[in-house]
């Protein structure tokens, strides 16, 4: 198709960096946009708590803005949040980060994704990923000039990715292993041996992995391995954590990157120069959460696991497979049975019955075939919506 077809002039074209001409729009976006304009509508979309931060937490951040706390902070962020990560840290992993030089305070894990890929890739470096995977990872690795590469997981497997496998896409170019898990969209959770497996091939071919852990506190009947608690790794791991999942606090985005000195000085940089800091009010609360929030996020993750066995349930009784999930808040069963495609699963489905689901392939190549159905919403929301569901699948069921 021509410039002239398109629209689009030679000359705007070469505007916009390639790189970003290489990223494709969210496909989860396209599917909230549909759904503000529509009534009624039960989302399991939204990969985000339904709870309200807890009031203490909310409570600190307004005794701060009360006593005027509203400048900037340190780059690095508040240093009793440095310290009250690294405790965490500690006392849950006991793996050990000094809150002075390993400890950065970031907007989100988000942030803390994009900085890691930009402090280490150099042009045409290779990072390998699961795929499926969270929507961010290869976009983040494109946008620092890196090349992603995938590692195909499945159902079969219970979408944990396989070392073998990573061994296997290994090369000259490649600088970093990019893994999360407990998983976004799967809710896998990798355990301590196969972790151990990776951990070894990272060893043996001197490369970085990136450890996403946003989800670690939500987990069912299983124990989540932090990775750079395993031996001989911490010092070649980027640790990715933060509050938003644990603490119903998504909307007060701060998060944190733990890793060895020379690593966070590289990321410090970055941030210095595009946020300067993240939100003060917002690392008020998160000290707060840190200090005294275990108690409310007892009480959300045995609601979680309630919630994820009746959806499960649900969604096999109306005639879908589905991976049981053992972390984060999302199940994601296949629905290859309908023969629609993913995409026209989720929007037919929000058009006929007023559910919204995100399409697998949002996630990667290897999410086609599969929907995420996020179950932190209300057990009322989730039995309606399983019994649109199972009209829905009747209907078009081969």
């Amino acid at each position: 198709m021509s410039a002239k077809q398109t629209g689009h002039s030679p000359r705007k074209q070469k505007l916009i960096s390639r790189r970003v001409n290489r990223l494709s729009p969210s496909g989860i976006r396209k599917f909230f946009d549909l759904l503000a304009s529509m009534e009624e509508v039960i989302s399991l979309g939204v990969g985000e708590p339904d709870y309200a931060t807890p009031w203490h937490i909310s409570e600190a951040a307004v005794q701060s803005l009360e006593k005027g706390y509203t400048m900037y902070t340190s780059n690095s962020g508040i240093p009793e949040l440095r310290q009250e990560t690294s405790r965490y840290l500690k006392e849950t992993y006991g793996v050990d980060y000094e809150p002075f030089g390993e400890i950065l305070i970031t907007v989100g894990v988000s942030e803390a994704l994009d900085l890691s890929m930009r402090a280490i890739i150099n042009p045409g470096d290779e990072v390998i990923m699961p795929d499926p995977h969270y929507v961010a990872y290869d976009s983040c690795v494109i946008l620092a000039g890196g090349e992603p590469v995938m590692v195909p997981t499945s159902q079969e497997n219970n979408f944990e990715v396989n070392a073998a496998d990573i061994e296997a896409k290994i090369s000259e170019k490649t600088k970093a292993i990019l893994i999360g898990y407990p998983a976004n969209p799967t809710g896998a959770v990798m355990s301590r041996d196969k972790l151990l497996a990776i951990a070894d091939v990272a060893k043996r071919h001197h490369l970085l992995v990136i450890s996403d852990e946003i989800y670690a506190r939500l987990v069912y009947g299983v124990e989540h391995t932090c990775f750079a608690s395993l031996p001989g790794v911490r010092d070649n791991t980027i640790l990715l954590g933060g509050f938003s999942k644990a603490y119903a606090m998504t909307g007060w985005r701060v998060g944190y990157a733990a890793a060895p000195r020379d690593i966070i000085t590289a990321m410090t940089k970055i941030h210095q120069y595009t946020i300067m800091s993240a939100p003060t009010m917002a690392q008020v609360a998160a000290i707060e959460a840190l200090k005294s929030g275990e108690p409310s996020v007892q009480e959300m993750v045995e609601d979680y696991n309630r919630r994820r066995m009746i959806i499960v349930k649900g969604l096999r009784d109306i005639g879908l497979t589905c991976f049981e999930p053992r972390g984060a808040f999302y199940a994601f069963p296949c629905i290859t049975s309908t023969g629609l495609t993913s995409e026209e699963f989720s929007e037919q489905l929000l058009l006929e019955e007023k559910v919204a689901v995100v399409p697998g392939s949002a996630f990667g190549d290897y999410g086609e075939g599969y929907v995420r159905c996020c179950y932190a919403t209300s057990l009322a929301d989730i039995e309606e919506a399983l019994s649109r569901m199972k009209r829905f699948v009747h209907k078009y069921r081969k």
